[in-house]
């Protein structure tokens, strides 16, 4: 168990673009989670009144003025929690919701154990299959490859945005990657860096993207973002060499904690895969 886990708190964070319809509830089911103690809203630019319907149910808001990017919003997210961090107490925990998870955000509470307990750095919602959803797994595919030539990781549910860290986990994958490949961009830094990360299921329901014209021009935009965040780390080399690698692929699933390196090689070669990074996690020019 991590030094300092039975006081240690977790602090919800949820970027949110006109929620107004669902985050009052995916609020009130984030409070419940035990360890919470702060849910704090991210309004990235919402046109709605979803700022005060979250600050009602008894969220921390704070706004973006204009739209910036669900990267963005995380990194303010988590930028103001650390400021509501008790000095000489453990920093809190980072638990990332989506907005439209409504009541069955509470259902992320399993999320939250394996990082308290330091068997895990980063822990990612797999969720079951969701009504109306329309996508053929196209955008998943490619997300998985990546991370599995990069990491020889392959994730059940590589595009989840729900994911409970340490703060230490997420400030090494910062600056996150832009538009939808953050969690595919976050995924590699986290286990090239040396980092455990695990997939645990759990029992959420959100908006899916339907089959319609809004849903493809949708996942067009995802196999775009998450291209370009897997392009920007191939540039910049940032993988773990196949001889290098400490977990055996064939073993993997769900609920099983993952380690990209072997323990041999963890302080020697996550150094050399670090180099100077940009606000997009692309190389530097």
């Amino acid at each position: 168990m991590r030094h300092g886990a039975r006081s240690q708190r977790v602090a919800v964070v949820i970027p949110a673009k006109d929620e107004a319809d669902r985050i009052a509830a995916t609020v009130r089911a984030a409070r419940a989670i035990p360890h919470v103690d702060l849910v704090l809203v991210v309004d990235d630019g919402s046109e709605d009144d979803t700022q005060h319907v979250a600050r009602r149910a008894g969220a921390v808001v704070v706004r973006h003025s204009v739209n910036r990017g669900k990267a963005s919003a995380m990194e303010t997210g988590a930028s103001v929690a650390a400021m509501r961090d008790v000095e000489g107490a453990p920093r809190r925990l980072l638990l990332f919701l989506d907005a439209d998870l409504g009541e069955t955000a509470v259902a992320t509470a399993p999320l939250v154990p394996p990082v308290l307990e330091g068997l895990a750095d980063c822990t990612i919602a797999v969720l079951p299959p969701q009504p109306g959803a329309g996508g053929r797994g196209i955008v998943t595919g490619l997300a998985r490859r990546a991370i599995a030539r990069a990491t020889g990781w392959s994730p059940t549910q590589p595009l989840s945005g729900q994911r409970c860290l340490t703060r230490e986990a997420f400030d090494t994958a910062t600056p996150l990657s832009r538009g939808w490949g953050v969690e595919t961009g976050m995924t590699i830094d986290l286990l090239v860096a040396g980092f455990t990360v695990q997939e645990v299921p759990c029992d959420l329901r959100h908006r899916a993207s339907a089959n319609d014209l809004a849903g493809q021009i949708h996942r067009g935009k995802q196999y775009r973002d998450v291209a370009l965040a897997v392009s920007a780390r191939k540039v910049r080399g940032v993988r773990v060499p196949p001889t290098r690698r400490g977990d055996n692929s064939v073993r993997q699933r769900p609920g099983r904690p993952y380690r990209a390196w072997s323990e041999a090689s963890v302080t020697s070669e996550t150094s050399e895969a670090s180099g100077p990074r940009t606000d997009d996690g692309g190389a530097e020019a």
